[in-house]
């Protein structure tokens, strides 16, 4: 931790700022929160950004709007796959391209598999920021089986650049399907040994019960969505709300907990897993035959003039891509509404007050990344 200080004196208090970062435990990345503490006590926070700042919507308006997808994976290295499903949707609305069923459903699978090792990462380093060693092993072991899958068909085990304007750039084999079914049996068989370790732990509940309390309202008020918002008992998911791809025809729970505090929002992201598995499960069981990218498509993509945008739930709650076009195969303009940005924006009034041990459980349960606020 960064150990600037500077005391801050008035007729009542005495007052010390504090920087917690720019990098630091719970933030995973290069983010500086900038405390005013009296005692051990958070009494005002400020996020501060630019530190890791990419220009990435500008460099969209100087490039094929096709080349940028590589730039998606390296806003949430995540979830990577979910932001090439986003951009790739957003540019098949706009030049009117119809994606091949068996492709929809590659897209699907590949992108539940990237949400459960985000998810598990998440799991693991939280635990870690909190002083528990052990989680991360168990929880990395379970993420590698999924890494070792998608380099298979991807070609990458992190920024993933899968996903093409038309379908996914690669089939998938055998292999990956039984290695996939094979996980599913793996991961449910760990439950068990996750709840006993970690989820009933009474550490862990005194940590996370009753801190960074959260409720609808609030969650309004910010933007927030993901996990933070169905941890306050708002079912609300981008696949099930607002269908895309083939989601509409899975069979799956949105998982909500109406407490609104670290614990409710970590609860719901376990319990995602689960449903994660079933939508890879029911994808593989009616994985259709057929081509994975559509016929002719274009090499330049000239985008009609007008607006466009596209929506997908990512780990961490609604992404949303707004591109601007003037008729060109370059964006005019592209705009990318990130989950972290929003979900970060609330902890001055969520952590205010807080001991600074609560301040590292409220910031770790935001799940955020980091690169997707400073893009």
């Amino acid at each position: 931790m960064s150990m600037d200080i500077e005391v801050l004196e008035d007729s009542s208090h005495h007052r010390y700022v504090l920087n917690m970062g720019p990098q630091h435990p719970s933030t995973h990345g290069v983010l500086r929160v900038l405390l005013e503490l009296e005692g051990e006590y958070a009494m005002h926070l400020l996020p501060v950004l630019g530190y890791g700042h990419r220009c990435h919507e500008k460099i969209a308006e100087f490039k094929p709007a096709k080349s940028f997808m590589p730039n998606t994976a390296r806003m949430d290295y995540l979830g990577a796959l979910i932001y090439n499903h986003g951009f790739a949707q957003l540019l098949e609305k706009a030049v009117g391209i119809e994606v091949p069923e068996r492709a929809e459903y590659i897209r699907v699978i590949t992108s539940e598999l990237n949400r459960i090792q985000s998810h598990l990462l998440w799991y693991g380093a939280y635990l870690l920021d909190l002083g528990a060693f052990t989680p991360i092993m168990y929880a990395f072991d379970d993420r590698e089986h999924i890494l070792d899958i998608l380099e298979d068909v991807t070609g990458s085990r992190l920024t993933y650049c899968y996903f093409r304007v038309g379908g996914v750039s690669k089939d998938i084999d055998e292999k990956f399907v039984t290695k996939t079914r094979a996980f599913i049996d793996r991961l449910r068989s760990r439950y068990s040994l996750y709840e006993t370790l970690v989820n009933g732990n009474v550490i862990l509940e005194n940590r996370l019960n009753d801190v960074g309390d959260l409720n609808p309202h609030t969650c309004n008020r910010y933007g927030i969505t993901g996990p933070l918002l169905r941890g306050t008992g708002v079912a609300y998911d981008i696949r099930r709300a607002e269908p895309y791809s083939i989601y509409s025809q899975f069979d799956f729970e949105i998982p909500t907990a109406t407490k609104g505090d670290c614990m409710a929002s970590f609860m719901v992201r376990f319990r995602e897993l689960e449903q994660s598995l079933r939508i890879i499960e029911q994808a593989l069981d009616g994985l259709p035959e057929g081509p994975v990218m559509a016929a002719k498509v274009p090499k330049k993509l000239n985008i009609p003039a007008g607006d466009y945008n596209s929506s997908v739930e990512s780990p961490r709650g609604e992404l949303s891509f707004y591109l601007v076009s003037d008729g060109t195969d370059v964006p005019y303009r592209l705009k990318v509404r990130t989950p972290s940005y929003s979900n970060l924006s609330v902890v001055p009034e969520m952590c205010q007050g807080m001991l600074i041990s609560d301040v590292v459980s409220a910031m770790g349960a935001l799940d955020l990344v980091i690169p997707e606020i400073d893009r």
